[in-house]
Parts: structure tokens; C-alpha cells; sequence
């Protein structure tokens, strides 16, 4: 229970070390830390180090140049890292006063440049860095850390690998940072890394999903797939339709339009984008607890009604609702496990299957087709679940972004169709999948079955998926981490080890 009583970020550190460790515990000689390794999570893209050791002013400083080194989310960021990276530490230790000390550290300033001022986060925002520390001559000097950065979620990334740098040392109770000098150069290898939260299935409080966002940076994963509603519950409150929530759980179990907002500018603040997602047609039985005639009938209830205009006005407000509260430029549409049988036995949707000359598997086509209309009209890119691709590739709008989740195989189709994927397979990357080792996780190949350049360049990278069946707010966090911690690898570092220390360990 100890692990779980930790903050995020120390939980997180602590998990990702036991990754490693896992690795190199021999079962006869327990525990030894392999110091040539690099604790850094994910590596480093290039990186050098040295054999030094530096100490951490705890009143560390932040100097800024460039365009967009006065940013807010620059500034708040460091000041959250400093938090995280000195909670231990504070001013001189007592260390230094029991041998009467003077107080000097090999860093005491922290210099960020930004060379851009603009803090537009879309898909593909540049996050790369380059991370300097050094001691001249050994003689502590001020200024030897330095982060370079074309943007401030580049900015972002390399606090990230400095907090994961800077270790409190509780002999002397000082912050130290080993291997120095070091230079580091880094930038992910996928623009897309991201993790779906399902609230449906169990409503998850906004403090939770924060901590979610909160330690999603930790990995430099910078995507939320936010799977808010589906058949058991609809918690998100949509202005122009508002009844729709009524198939919250409770009326205590909801999202407002302002937590919605809260928490897409929360995840910004750590260069985290927030994809959402209106499953349908599909997975939309909740729909009918504020809107029965979105039914097919009073007994059998989803998909939507796929005969009536005012299913897809209601879509249509929906999505203009909350195209306000959501910027970034892909959003999920669903379409996956639709089962038309309520379709072909409710006698007012026959007919007009009959008047309009459509087999259930084309209305189910047409929908999604139109649903895509409806998305794009609202400025955005549909991304829709790998099903709507198998049943009717050559009519999806050559936009969509297909998202794998059945198995392997389906990106490299996609891609050879011209279209962009996301890699999800449920066979390594369905974080409720609990007999699934982490080091599958962590070897699952988003580019598998891929060989030529043009079609890799067209797989946005993948997400590991916390679908809410049996997590609640409980068990979410350790039920996601340290597998997420393992995908991150493959998402982030261009060239990553295969793990045969853990299959000598076996």
C-alpha cells in the first residue's frame, strides 16, 4: 500500500525504476542498481554524459530568453517542477550546518531559451530539445543548466528530463544530479502518444483525471483520448440539448461545459492534448434517457435511430457545443460494434430502409458517413474505430484517421489505402487487459508490417487504452500505470533496446 500513498510523480519514478529493476534483480543476489544505465523514461533520442557529480541549489532560479520565454505555461511549469524536484530539500541541509558549510551549488539557475512565442497546441507541435549541464573546470559556476527549445512544450519535455535528472541524496540531504556533464538532444518519435479514459462506465472526479494528465506527463505522453460518454452513462453537459445528461449516473456524477474547459486547459498547461470522443452510432443506449425517440424503440435501444433527422441535428448541436470546449483538430467518432438488429426489427426503421433501398450493413455505412459530414463541417479531422475501415474502406472520407484496436494487421492496410492510423492493439495495449505482462506492452511495434517511408509517416503514433469497465477512481492509477510508463518507449524513442535481460530473468 506504501506505493500508492506517493504523489503522482514519486509514484511514477517508482514504478518506472521497478521497469528497470525487473530487469536486473538476480534472483540470487536481490537488488543491484546497474550503474551504467541511464534512469532517464524514455531515453533520450542522443545523449552523453560523464561521471560527475553536480549539487542543486534548492532556491534554483529560472532565467528566460527568447520569444517565448516569458510564457505562462513556461513559468507555471517550472515552478511545479521545482516542487516536485525539491520536496525533500529546502535551503541549506542540515548536513551542511552540523559541519558549518557555506552553501554553494554546482547549478543555482535554471536558463530556458524558447525561440518561439506562440503556444498553439495542435498535432505535431514541435516538442523537441536540447539539455546542457556542466561543471567548468570544477569550479562551481552559475547557469550550467540549460534547456534550448523551439517551443514551450518542447520547453516542457526537457523539464521533464531534468526533474527525472535531479535526485535527492539523503545522507547529505541535497539535490544531485550524477553522470554530468551531460548533453542531451531529444525529440519523440511519434507526434500522437496518448491515453484513453473512459468516464462512462465509471464516472472518474475531475481531481482524478488531473492526476491522470498530471502523470501522463511524467511519460511524455501528450494525448487524452477522452472517452466520455457511451451506453451506460452520459455525464457531459451539452447546452443545447440539456437533457442529454439525465443519463449521468446521478445528477452529482457529471461534467459541466466548465469542468470540460478546466480540464483542457489543465492538460495544456503540460503541452497534453485533449482528443474527445462521441461514440456512434453505436454504444449510445444513455442517449434515450433524455431523448427516448433517439431509440429505435422503448425495447430495443441502440444504435441510434438512424432514420430520423432529428438524430443527426442532435449530433450536429452536440458537436457544435462542444467544438468550443475542445481545439485540438481530431475528434473520435467511434463507430466500432454496431449491431444493427434493432434496425431490422423495428417495423418504422425497416420501411425506410425499405423506401430508401438500404441494407442494414449501408444504413450503418451512411451513418458514420454522415456523422463525418457533421464532424468536419465543425473544422474537425474524424477519427472512427478500425470496424467502419474493415466494412467500407473505399467510402470513408479520405480524412479519417483509422484507429486499430481488434489486433494487428490493420494499420498497415490503412496506410497502403492512403489513410492515417492510430495503433492501439488490444493484445498489448488495453491497459484492462490485466494478464497482459508489461514487457508485451513495451515491445509492441506501432510501424509493424510497414516498410515503406511515405506509408510509416502516415501512423500518428498509438495510445494505450483504461477502458472503465472494472477501474473506478480506486484502482484507475495503478491499474494504467507502470504498463502506460512501457509503451511510452516505443511512442517516444526512435530506437529502443528489445529486452533479452528480461527474458534471461525468466
Amino acid at each position: 500500500m506504501l506505493l500508492f500513498s506517493l504523489k503522482p510523480h514519486c509514484k511514477l519514478t517508482f514504478l518506472v525504476s521497478l521497469l528497470w529493476l525487473s530487469l536486473l534483480v538476480d534472483s540470487n543476489s536481490g537488488f543491484e542498481l546497474d550503474e551504467s544505465l541511464t534512469y532517464i523514461w524514455p531515453l533520450p533520442s542522443e545523449f552523453t554524459s560523464g561521471n560527475q557529480t553536480l549539487t542543486v541549489d534548492p532556491t534554483l532560479s529560472l532565467s528566460v530568453l527568447g520569444k517565448g520565454g516569458y510564457s505562462k505555461i513556461l513559468k507555471e511549469g517550472f515552478e511545479r517542477y521545482k516542487k516536485i524536484i525539491f520536496k525533500h530539500a529546502s535551503g541549506i541541509s542540515l548536513f551542511q550546518k552540523w559541519r558549518g558549510i557555506r552553501s554553494v551549488y554546482d547549478v543555482s539557475e535554471l536558463r530556458i531559451i524558447v525561440n518561439s512565442d506562440s503556444e498553439e497546441l495542435q498535432l505535431g507541435v514541435d516538442e523537441s530539445y536540447a539539455l546542457f549541464l556542466a561543471k567548468n573546470d570544477g569550479k562551481p559556476i552559475v547557469g550550467a543548466a540549460t534547456i534550448e527549445a523551439n517551443t514551450v512544450y518542447g520547453a516542457l519535455r526537457g523539464l521533464e528530463t531534468f526533474s527525472q535528472m535531479c535526485a535527492f541524496d539523503y545522507e547529505t540531504k541535497s539535490v544531485q544530479i550524477y553522470k554530468a556533464p551531460w548533453y542531451i538532444k531529444d525529440n519523440p518519435r511519434f507526434a500522437f502518444r496518448g491515453l484513453l479514459l473512459d468516464t462512462s462506465r465509471h464516472y472518474l472526479p475531475i481531481d482524478v483525471i488531473k492526476q491522470i494528465i498530471e502523470s501522463m506527463s511524467y511519460a511524455k505522453l501528450n494525448v487524452l483520448h477522452w472517452h466520455i460518454i457511451d451506453e451506460e452513462s452520459f455525464p457531459l453537459e451539452v447546452p443545447s440539448y440539456p437533457k442529454l445528461w439525465n443519463g449521468a449516473y446521478t445528477k452529482w456524477e457529471r461534467y459541466t461545459v466548465e469542468d470540460a474547459s478546466e480540464i483542457v486547459s489543465f492538460a495544456k498547461m503540460r503541452g497534453i492534448h485533449v482528443m474527445a470522443e462521441v461514440d456512434v452510432p453505436g454504444h449510445a443506449e444513455s442517449w434515450g434517457a433524455g431523448y427516448p425517440d433517439l431509440w429505435p424503440s422503448s425495447s430495443c435501444r441502440e444504435p441510434l435511430d438512424v432514420s430520423k433527422n432529428f438524430t443527426f441535428e442532435l449530433i450536429s448541436g452536440i458537436l457544435s457545443d462542444i467544438r468550443k470546449i475542445f481545439p485540438f483538430e481530431l475528434f473520435h467518432l467511434g463507430g466500432d460494434e454496431v449491431h444493427t438488429d434493432c434496425w431490422t426489427s423495428t417495423p418504422h426503421i425497416k420501411q425506410w430502409l425499405n423506401d430508401h433501398k438500404m441494407t442494414a450493413k449501408e444504413a450503418y455505412q451512411y451513418f458514420v458517413l454522415k456523422a463525418q459530414e457533421i464532424a468536419i463541417s465543425k473544422d474537425w479531422t474524424p477519427v472512427n474505430w478500425e470496424e467502419t475501415f474493415n466494412s467500407f474502406p473505399s467510402k470513408l472520407n479520405p480524412r479519417t484517421v483509422v484507429h486499430n484496436w481488434l489486433g494487428p494487421g490493420v494499420c498497415p492496410k490503412a496506410v497502403a489505402k492512403g489513410f492515417k492510423c492510430i495503433f492501439s492493439n488490444q493484445g498489448a495495449w488495453y491497459l484492462d487487459h490485466l494478464d497482459v505482462p508489461w514487457n508485451e506492452v513495451y515491445n509492441a511495434e506501432p510501424l509493424e508490417g510497414i516498410n515503406n517511408v511515405s506509408e510509416q509517416n502516415l501512423v500518428l503514433g498509438g495510445e494505450v487504452c483504461m477502458w472503465g469497465e472494472t477501474a473506478d477512481a480506486s484502482n484507475v492509477q495503478q491499474t494504467i500505470w507502470p504498463r502506460a510508463a512501457a509503451a511510452a518507449v516505443p511512442l517516444f524513442l526512435h530506437q529502443y533496446p528489445i529486452l533479452s535481460a528480461f527474458q534471461r530473468f525468466q
